[in-house]
Formats: C-alpha cells, structure tokens, sequence
C-alpha cells in the first residue's frame, strides 16, 4: 500500500524494538499517527483531541486503534497521566510536539508537553520527518513524493541529566524540533 504512495522511508533502526520511548513528528495531515507509527514495528499509541471521541462509535475505533483523547489548549492533568503511565508500563507513544496540524509545510512552535512526559517517564525521544502526507493522491499520481525519516534519538540519559522544570521541559521540546528541522532538510535535498 505504501508503495501506491511513492514513499520511502529512512532511519528504521532508530526506533527501539522495546521498552518505552516517545516519538516526535511534525504533524501535517490527520494520517501522520498511523503513518508515522506503522514502520517502527512495534503497537504504538497515540492522542487524539478528546472532541474526537465524542461520537461512541468513532470514539470506540479511535480507542481500538490505540488513541487516547487530550484536551488541547490547557495544561490536562488526566492525559499527562496517561501517557507516563503508557511509558512505564513500557509502550511506544507518538506525540507531535507542535501540539497541532501545520495547515503549511512550516513548523509551528513546540510546546514544553513533550519534555514534562519525557522527563518524567524517563524515556528517550526519537525523532520523525514526515513529508507528502497532506497531499497524498499527488503522492498517489506521482506528483509529490511521500516520506518518513526517523533520526537518532534523544537519549534517556540526557532526558534524565535534566533537572525537571519549565526550562528543562522547554529545552528538550527546541532540541527535539531542532533535530526534526534537520531531519527536513537532509530528507528534502534527496527529493
């Protein structure tokens, strides 16, 4: 199916075959988290905003295909806790640090979320470029080409040198954009 879309994908060693880590990707297109997640081979898990799961039935198949809701905008104890509890009970869990969808191919800002469960799970970071997914039937036609590049990860080791606060956490969510940045730039120059 993957083939269909004329993507690629790079850097599958990166993420960890077991035990806890997070993934980080920018976040173009409603497809990302399948996306992103389907070629570390591994079950992964995910958040979705909690308004998505209003509907029961479309909120029971988000839950079947590992998604958890979050309140977005304000600082949600509840989805906090969930995902250090996935963490520790030692899944894979995909967060956009961005916290929304670029409606661009542009980087929002990253929001310190990603830091405050890193920090305290204790769990490295992996990061993700992902490109074409907004514009997947160009993809499908040949006109844009789709790609998902993982990077070297974060380690655990730093995450734990970090004293935890808002300028530690703020610190890990610039460091982890920085290397998506890169992961960017290196995958769009062998476009």
């Amino acid at each position: 199916m993957f083939y269909f879309f004329r993507g690629k994908v790079s850097g599958r060693r990166f993420p960890p075959q077991s035990g806890p880590f997070i993934l980080a990707s920018n976040h173009i297109s409603y497809f990302d988290p399948p996306l992103v997640a389907a070629f570390t081979g591994r079950e992964m898990f995910f958040f979705a905003k909690k308004e998505l799961f209003k509907n029961r039935l479309f909120g029971a198949l988000l839950r079947k295909v590992n998604a958890r809701p979050v309140r977005r905008g304000v600082f949600d104890r509840g989805g906090l806790k969930t995902a250090v509890g996935l963490l520790e009970n030692g899944q894979g869990l995909v967060i956009f640090p961005e916290g929304t969808r670029s409606l661009t191919d542009d980087f929002l800002s990253a929001k310190p979320g990603i830091g405050m469960i890193a920090c305290q799970a204790k769990v490295a970071i992996v990061p993700v470029y992902i490109h074409g997914s907004n514009s997947l039937w160009k993809c499908f036609f040949g006109s844009a080409k789709l790609r998902i590049s993982y990077g070297e990860p974060l380690s655990r080791d730093y995450i734990v040198s970090l004293e935890a606060g808002k300028k530690s956490y703020i610190a890990i969510s610039e460091e982890i954009m920085r290397r998506i940045k890169a992961l960017k730039e290196k995958t769009l120059s062998a476009i």
